[in-house]
This record gives C-alpha cells, sequence and structure tokens, in this order.
C-alpha cells in the first residue's frame, strides 16, 4: 500500500433500485445479495482490508435497513450516516453533496452502492500515480451507461454518457467502462469537488449525476484524474436481475488475484 492510500470512504446508497424490483421492493439495492454477500457488505470488507478506519454512508429508500444490517461498525470500520429525504428525485451528485463535510477531512474513495468488486479494486486505485483516479475497465457489449477516453499517458481525456453496444461499433477512440469507484486527493476535495457540488446545489441542478460533474472538471476545469486499468479484475454493476445473475456466475468461484505491481499493472 501506498501514501496514497485513504483512510476514509463514501459509499452512495440512498437511490431505488427499481430496475432490480421486486428484489427492492422491500430491501435496498445495496443490501440485495450476490452469492449470500450483500452488495454493500462486500464493499465494506474490501474497504477495511485495505486499511479504512471511517466509512461515510449516504442512505435514503429504507435507510433503517442498512443502518440495520451495518450498524455503527462494521469489523474496525466506524460508520457514519447522511440521510437524503430527497432521494426519489435527485441524482447522486447530491447526494455526494449531502457528504461534503466527510469529503473535507482527508483522502478519500468514493464508491456507488451497487458495485460488487474484489478488494484487488482498491489497490489498483492506491498504487496509481495520479493523485485522483478512477477504476475502469474495457467497454463491452454487455454494458451501458458512463465511458470515457484515455489520453496516451493514461489519463481520462473525456466522458460519454449513457453508451450502449452499439457505440462500440462505430469509428472513433476505445471506450473504457467507468466502475464508480474512485480515489481522491484532500487537495482535489477541498479546492474542486466540494465547491463545485456547492455550485450545482446553487444553482439547482441537483438531478446531476457523480459522472456528470466529474465530466465537467475533466474536459472544462482541467482536472487531471487519472485511471486505473482493472482489465483482468472482477466487478459489476448491479442494476437489474440480469446485471445479478452475471454477477452471481462471475464471483461463484474466488481465485485469488495476484497482488498489483507497479511494473506489471497495465497502464
Amino acid at each position: 500500500m501506498t501514501a496514497h492510500a485513504p483512510k476514509k470512504a463514501v459509499i452512495l446508497a440512498a437511490g431505488f433500485g427499481s430496475r432490480l424490483r421486486p428484489l427492492t421492493d422491500l430491501r435496498p439495492k445495496p443490501l440485495v445479495e450476490v452469492n449470500g454477500t450483500p452488495i454493500l457488505h462486500n464493499a465494506l470488507r474490501n474497504l477495511e482490508a485495505v486499511g479504512v478506519e471511517d466509512v461515510t454512508i449516504v442512505v435514503g429508500y429504507r435507510k433503517d435497513a442498512i443502518q440495520y444490517a451495518c450498524g455503527s461498525r462494521f469489523g474496525k470500520l466506524q460508520l457514519n450516516y447522511v440521510e437524503s429525504e430527497v432521494f426519489d428525485r435527485t441524482g447522486s451528485a447530491y447526494s455526494l453533496w449531502l457528504a461534503r463535510d466527510a469529503l473535507l477531512f482527508g483522502d478519500c474513495y468514493l464508491l456507488e452502492g451497487d458495485v460488487f468488486f474484489e478488494e484487488t479494486v482498491l489497490r489498483y486505485l492506491n498504487i496509481t500515480d495520479a493523485a485522483d483516479v478512477a477504476a475502469v475497465a474495457p467497454f463491452d457489449s454487455t454494458m451501458q451507461g458512463s465511458a470515457v477516453t484515455l489520453s496516451e499517458n493514461g489519463l481520462i481525456s473525456a466522458f460519454r454518457m449513457r453508451q450502449t453496444a452499439a457505440d462500440l461499433d462505430r469509428d472513433g477512440p476505445v471506450l473504457f467502462k467507468t466502475m464508480n469507484l474512485l480515489r481522491f486527493s484532500a487537495t482535489t476535495l477541498k479546492e474542486t469537488i466540494v465547491p463545485s457540488l456547492d455550485d450545482i446545489v446553487v444553482s439547482g441542478a441537483t438531478q446531476a449525476y457523480t459522472e456528470e460533474l466529474l465530466a465537467y472538471l475533466v474536459e472544462r476545469r482541467g482536472l487531471t484524474l487519472g485511471a486505473a486499468r482493472c482489465d483482468k479484475l472482477r466487478w459489476y454493476e448491479i442494476d437489474s436481475p440480469e446485471d445479478l445473475e452475471i454477477a452471481e456466475q462471475l464471483f461463484k468461484s474466488t481465485p485469488t488475484a495476484p497482488a498489483p505491481s507497479r511494473v506489471t499493472r497495465p497502464v
């Protein structure tokens, strides 16, 4: 682990998960299980394994279920909760704004609460030299959502929203899927991220997504965002029953991933 490894994390876990119904009729999406393990528990275990001590979880839909399932401590983690009372009509950037106090006290991981991933992803984030970095993987025909393009030196050069398999057939740069797992430095959080979140809320753009904020900061404000290439690591964003089925097959076996190395890590 490097000096970049944060001791804090923020997890966005407030949304409905409507596409996962009926599984989410009685429980929030972060508590949907992959082979018996809730998505959120998997994230917390991985964060603990890489040295995180304090986690802030933004809750909304069925918040009591999450607080009951995770408590105030999870292993060695201290858990804090921030409630969104308008989760049904706001985007992830607003949820992140609600957690702004937690973003002002050092380096921090940022995770979406619907991603099931192996611990090594966080280690890849930590060995990437950029002060701020996002985990990415090659965009394939099974994916949809936000994607990025990379510069020759491995930095994120642009975001592309609402991509689908059809976009892979067009002439253009190679696309990488954003995994919604990021690491930010204390300086960037204090000087760039939190002020920009304040601007979003003041302007009334409360339905914006975090990816839209990052796209603006990278493309218009010069934010340098590195890319941790996780090409061979296991992860899946779970939005639908089909996604859940794929994730359960992907994580059916639990091979030990090789430890990341500055020499062998893909760039």
